[in-house]
Formats: C-alpha cells, structure tokens, sequence
C-alpha cells in the first residue's frame, strides 16, 4: 500500500504558461544579442538580402532584353521610313539619296504627366507644335512621332531631359545635294520618305512601295540606284543661261531642255521659277509647275516645220513648190496675215525661212481637214504625252474642227500643247523619220528605235533639216548660227490668251534648234513667257530675240559637255538625199521673222 504522504500533490508541478508568453519570450531571445550566437544570425540577414537583390535584377535583365510589345514595334516599324534607291545622272553623279538620322517618338501610356512632357518637349524643340503635341500625347496609341529628323544637338537635349516613354528612333531622310536642279524631273518625298512627284513617284510605281507595305525590309545595299537619261553639267548650264534670260527679257517665267534626237533621251530640263525638292513648301504652286510636260501652250511658228512636213510627206508639195503669199487669206469675218508680208509668190523654203501664216495655212487645206487631224495624230500631238513623269497634261483640241482651225494650227495657235509633245514631233523630223517616246532614263538608240513607228520618209526629214539649217544661215533662227557648229533652227511666237481673246501686248515665244543640221544629235527648245521688249532688240519681243538668244548662248556653253567639237570644215554635201533629188540652197533674202 502506498504511502499517502508520498504521492504528488497539485503544488510540484511546473505551473503553465500561456501561449501569449511564450511567444514574447521567444521573440526576446530572437533579439537578444549573443556573442555565440551573432554569426549565424548575420548570414541569415545577409542571405536574405542577397535573394532580394538577385529578384531584382534578374527583373530588371528580364526587362532589359524582353521584346518591345508586338503592337509597338509594328507601329514603330510602319512608322519609320523606308530606304529608297539612290538617283544618278547619267555620268553617276548623285541627284538624290538617302541619309541616316533620329527622329523622336513617344509612348502615350507610358507618360504619366502628360502636360510637364508637352512643356518640357517644346522648350527643346521650339518647332513642336505644343497643342498638336498634347492631342498625340492624349490618344491611345502605343507609338506617336514626337518631331521627324531632329538634329544632334535636339537629340543630346531631348535626352537629357529624361523622360520616361519617350525614344529616338533611326530612319532615313531623302536629300538633293544639288538643291533645285532637276527639281522638275526629280520629283521629291514626303516625311515618310514616299514618293510623291517626278521620278521618286516613278520609283514608287515600280513595285518598291509594294515591298514595303507588303512589310519587306529592304536594306540600302541591296537597292540598285536608278541612273537617269540627265546630264548634272548640262542642266546646270541650261538652268543657269535661262535664268539670265528670264531676267534679262523681264519674263514671267521660263523653260528649256535638250532631247537626243536618237535616242529620246532628255539630256537637260529647267522650268523656272522651280523649287527646292529638299524644302518643297511651294511646290504645288501654280507658277513652279513643270512647263516642258504639265503646261500646254500654242507652238507658235515652230508649229510650221510640222504642217510642212505634212505637205510634204503628202506629196501636196515639193522643195520647188510655190505658193502664193501675195494677198491676205480671207476665211469668213476672219482675215489671216504674215508679220514680215512679202505679197508675192513664195517657194516652199521661203515660207519657212519668212515664217509665212499664209503659206503654211495653204499647204494645211491642200492636206485637208481629216487629213491634217490624221498627221497630228500619228506625230503624237493630239493625245496625252507618257514618260516617267507621273504629270503630264492633256492637249487641248478643239471640239469641232473645221478649215479655219487647220488654218490657225498649221501656224501653230488653236492647239495647245505640252512643248516636249513638240520636241517628240521636230525630233521625229530630224532623226530620219522615227517618233521616238521622250525618256528621262538612259538608253541606248537600238532600244529606243525598237518600237518607234516611221511617221515619215527619210527624204521629208531631211527636207526639214535643210530648212531648219537654211533658216540659221538667212532667216530667223540666225541667233543659233553659232560657228563651226551647223546649227538649224525654227522661231515661235504666239499671242497669249487673256480672258478669252489674244492679247496684242503679251506674248509666248518658243525656239527649237537641231545641232548638227547635217547629222543632228540634239534638239535644244527654250520658251519664254510674256518676254519684253528692249532697246537692244530694236523694240520686238518675238521669240528670235529672246528665246533664240537664250539658246544661242545654251549652245555655246554646252557643246563641248555634248560632245559636240566644233568643225572648221562644215559638209560639203550635208543633205545627200536632197541633192540625188536635184535640190540645193536657194537664195533667199534674210527675213527677220516670228
């Protein structure tokens, strides 16, 4: 039996203690600081310091080197424009290509203040619009352009300002180092760096914009340049000469260009007043529109070398024709007049050389109405001229055609034209007989003689070339008669149209020249608008004293660019067909002529 005195009693056990105290008391021992137990503490702090350190940056790798979001870059990709192929002239020289710069571009989600980054923007770029700016910055797009091909010194300060969602961004810029040279043929961009005239539209429409919206990324290496027909040196002079012209004879404006007659291809073309395809703010504006292939114009008497070739390639007429020029030509109310009247019976090279209206009118009837609507037809001139060029305009025809307007557009006014539509024609008359496309791009005179039609026989361009030569050396193309060089030309000058009725003291003068006449290679047009008359030349303002001086001078200074050396023995038979035909010069009186 037990004994009761021995038996535990409630007294000697351990008292219990409540869960709230044994937690403050083994947080107390936590933070109590022992010395042989200090170390272990310590690497447990600093490991868990070193876990959160290396979360953070692996974050921030991750983010580093994470792909943009799909819509940005699509966005950013679409947005930034495309390389384009560099434009040579025919010699290789650079009339346009593509430079490297930054542009600024922003995320509008990821700006949170949205006014300090308009304030702060603009203060570095003054150009900024700031309302245009805040409109962006409050859309929801993903990628909108701050400012497109900012400068280094832009670019170093937008950066510095550091704000958040906004980047640069690298793409290309279209330059013309040449400035408004070619302008006219060149054609220019838009900020996007898309075609928007001349041949940079062309380019467009050989498929590159089709790449590029088809989303191809195309490398600047890999593109071909495209090498053009013009010669830099050449039109440089050409634009030179002419803008002294114009300023000289106190015209509005003014054109001119040089066409190888074998092969169509434009060697030189200025229309002033141009622009300057790196800034073409006034582009679009009517008076800088490109006067060889957009405006359209009455010929004047230039006009004459085609409706003689029509007579003669009808075989209304003959080199020994005569016509009678004695009397006015009377049609209806309306009275036909010559400005230099001889009133007597001319052969057919008098007529040219006198500019005779008369004399031309009446070898037009002798081809009649359909006839003479056929010739102009298959010469190219009553339909829209096609080249590289996206403008072009369309001839203006009359609606009803009748004699009196075989009349008038035999001398050249009642059809209005684009003047490289003329040049197409007289290069036809100069170059054996073949209608040969103008082109702004090179090419050989095999390819360009492929699919040129015979318009007429070699005989009647020939005749053409003799008169043209005949009228440098007696009649009024004698400013061309340039030394050594056997020029041939051809004067117009037609009375401008004002408020629907010809005006008496406004004028648009043309001048054609073929060189050499005996083998031509180039036909050089300049025309002027609304030239003055000066002192010097004697009170006239028709086109042989201003636009054939202008082309003299265009001769001159670019012969020798062309190849051209002077001769100082000029051809003793220069025109074989003729002579085995039996014709010669004939002796005509000098004519000061229109």
């Amino acid at each position: 039996m037990s004994d009761p005195h021995n038996a535990p009693t409630q007294q000697d056990e351990p008292p219990r203690r409540s869960l709230r105290a044994r937690l403050a008391e083994g947080v107390s021992n936590l933070m109590r600081t022992h010395i042989d137990k200090s170390t272990w503490r310590i690497r447990l702090v600093a490991m868990g310091f070193g876990c959160l350190f290396l979360a953070i940056g692996g974050k921030l790798v991750y983010l580093g080197f994470k792909p943009e979001p799909q819509s940005l870059r699509r966005a950013a990709s679409e947005a930034v424009s495309r390389p384009r192929p560099a434009i040579l002239d025919r010699n290789g020289e650079v009339l346009a290509t593509d430079i490297k710069v930054m542009s600024v571009f922003a995320e509008p989600r990821r700006i949170i203040d949205k006014d300090e980054a308009v304030e702060l923007l603009t203060a570095v770029l003054p150009d900024v619009n700031a309302k245009e700016l805040r409109e962006r910055l409050a859309s929801r797009k993903g990628f909108v352009w701050v400012k497109r091909a900012i400068k280094p010194k832009e670019q170093e300060e937008v950066f510095r300002l550091g704000l958040p969602g906004v980047g640069f961004l690298p793409e290309n810029k279209r330059v013309y180092p040449n400035g408004p040279l070619a302008a006219h043929v060149l054609g220019f961009t838009n900020v996007d760096n898309i075609g928007i005239a001349g041949m940079e539209k062309h380019i467009d429409g050989l498929g590159l914009s089709d790449l590029t919206m088809a989303g191809f990324r195309l490398d600047p290496a890999d593109l071909k340049p495209i090498r053009l027909s013009l010669d830099m040196r050449v039109t440089h002079a050409v634009r030179d000469e002419l803008e002294k012209g114009i300023e000289k004879f106190k015209a509005k404006a003014g054109a001119a260009a040089i066409m190888d007659v074998n092969t169509g291809e434009m060697i030189a073309l200025a229309s002033l007043p141009d622009y300057d395809p790196n800034n073409p703010v006034d582009a679009l504006e009517p008076t800088r529109i490109n006067r060889m292939n957009v405006g359209v114009y009455e010929m004047g008497s230039t006009f004459k070398a085609i409706s003689i070739a029509m007579a003669l390639e009808a075989n209304k007429v003959n080199l020994n024709s005569r016509v009678d020029a004695r009397d006015s030509l009377r049609y209806g109310k309306f009275t036909i007049n010559d400005f230099h009247a001889q009133h007597r019976i001319l052969s057919v090279p008098e007529v040219f050389t006198y500019s005779s209206n008369i004399g031309t009118a009446r070898m037009a009837l002798m081809v009649g109405v359909e006839g003479h609507k056929a010739f102009l037809r298959k010469m190219g001139q009553l339909d829209r001229l096609r080249t590289e060029l996206p403008e072009s305009a369309e001839p203006l025809v009359p609606r009803r055609w009748g004699e009196l307007n075989t009349i008038t557009i035999a001398f050249g006014q009642g059809l209005n034209v684009a003047p490289l539509q003329a040049m197409m024609a007289v290069g036809a008359l100069s170059n054996g007989g073949q209608l040969i496309n103008p082109t702004f791009l090179r090419r050989s005179e095999e390819e360009a003689r492929v699919n040129a039609p015979q318009v007429v026989r070699p005989e009647v361009s020939e005749a053409l070339r003799y008169l043209m030569r005949l009228n440098a050396e007696k009649g009024s193309a004698r400013t061309v008669d340039i030394r050594g060089y056997y020029v041939g030309g051809k004067t117009g000058t037609a009375d401008k149209i004002v408020r629907g009725r010809y005006a008496k003291d406004r004028v648009f003068t043309t001048f054609m020249a073929i060189a050499p006449s005996d083998k031509p290679k180039y036909l050089f047009l300049t025309l002027m608008d609304e030239p003055q008359a000066l002192p010097e030349t004697q009170g006239y303002r028709t086109a042989a004293w201003n636009s054939g001086a202008v082309t003299g001078k265009i001769i001159e200074r670019v012969a020798n660019m062309l190849n051209l050396p002077p001769r100082l023995d000029l051809p003793t038979q220069p025109f074989p067909l003729l002579a085995k035909l039996g014709y010669g010069y004939v002796n005509t009186p000098a004519a000061k002529g229109n």
